[in-house]
């Protein structure tokens, strides 16, 4: 089944959809503002491309036709999320509403991105067979990947170097070549802000948000009025350039130098622990530090952005993340002439958010207004 293609306002009933849950067909119409005979004709459409369905066993309301409400239909597709990191590759595949149907994490040496190209392909064919998806419409797969672009085209990436060859890469002719699907390529910071914004549930609240992911470096993702924001070469949010590689950095890496430095023997990021006698006082120390650093970062995405929710992901344990929310929480961030202050969350998505919002990328192009 073919990749569909929308026109705005269906895109636009898509969108409200996952925003709000069920709704009336008249609803719709009023919350769109566009004319009941229209949303009919639209909505007639979108089922019949099976992305939004009535609700099952839904009672009638009031005279004449039944007000059957309308949702988006999990059965419209499905689509695959991938990322390699040094020791490991991620997979995920979603349905059209963004629920999980499967994952995949698997230990590998470092691979270039021919091998990656390789393994993923032969994982989601098992995937998509074990889970009985064969028919089913494949919306796409998306990449993700650990640097900023390297062309406004998103061909090539600088991409960290415990990948090997996979900076300047060709890397959209390598992955197209190898799966022949619908292709995203994104940086993993972009990737773990759609999956905070469709997932975490924040679109329901918010159209604007700043996602700070604390992974291999630092960076940061950004939606502006249901936009991913990319910029002008498509490096907006790489905030690590503020924070040069030599000089201390609030980045997970960082914590387990410091915490090495001072003679505690670990072997990566998942042996930190804020419980261990050993540990604490290294990490009381680094997240003091950290705060501050990440206090000026918060401060400059509200007076630039004013997001309704900075939120603060990546692989550090969540009782580290939520220390260093506390912090900033607590920190003289800037408020408005309403005196509100930004408010500072840490991520409540249970897996990678980075390999969930590489599976949304297709879905996020099919549905939002991009």
């Amino acid at each position: 089944m073919q990749f569909p293609t929308l026109d705005k306002d269906q895109r636009r009933i898509l969108q409200m959809l996952r925003k709000s849950g069920p709704l009336s067909r008249s609803a719709l119409a009023a919350g769109l503002e566009i004319s009941g005979t229209a949303l009919t004709r639209l909505s007639r459409d979108l089922i019949g491309l099976n992305l939004v369905e009535e609700v099952p066993g839904a009672e009638a309301q009031g005279r004449g036709r039944p007000a059957i409400p309308l949702r988006l239909a999990g059965h419209g597709g499905y689509a695959v999320g991938a990322t390699a990191h040094k020791g490991f590759i991620d997979i995920a595949l979603v349905d059209f509403t963004g629920a999980t149907i499967a994952t995949h994490h698997e230990a590998v040496a470092p691979i270039d991105p021919q091998g990656f190209a390789r393994k993923v392909r032969r994982m989601t064919h098992e995937l998509v067979d074990r889970h009985c998806l064969l028919g089913r419409r494949m919306l796409g797969l998306g990449v993700a990947v650990p640097g900023p672009s390297l062309s406004p085209a998103g061909d090539r990436w600088s991409v960290v170097d415990v990948l090997p060859n996979w900076r300047d890469a060709p890397l959209r002719d390598i992955l197209s070549a190898e799966m022949g699907w619908p292709l995203w390529i994104e940086n993993d910071a972009n990737a773990a802000a759609v999956a905070e914004y469709y997932l975490g549930g924040l679109l329901r609240d918010f159209g604007t948000i700043v996602v700070l992911l604390l992974g291999f470096g630092i960076g940061a993702g950004v939606i502006v009025d249901g936009r991913l924001v990319r910029g002008q070469y498509g490096v907006a949010g790489e905030i690590g350039c503020l924070f040069p590689g030599h000089l201390p950095r609030p980045s997970p890496l960082d914590l387990l130098a410091m915490l090495r430095s001072n003679g505690c023997d670990l072997s990566s990021v998942t042996d930190i622990d804020f419980n261990a006698p050993d540990q604490i006082r290294t990490i009381e120390s680094w997240l003091d530090r950290a705060s501050a650093q990440l206090e000026a970062i918060c401060n400059t995405a509200f007076a630039w952005l004013d997001p309704g929710a900075i939120v603060l992901a990546g692989t550090l344990p969540p009782a580290i993340l939520q220390a260093l929310a506390g912090r900033l929480h607590y920190a003289d961030l800037v408020t408005t002439v309403h005196q509100r202050r930004p408010p500072i969350e840490i991520s409540r998505l249970r897996g990678s958010p980075i390999t969930f919002g590489a599976a949304l990328l297709p879905i996020h192009a099919l549905s939002a207004d991009v």
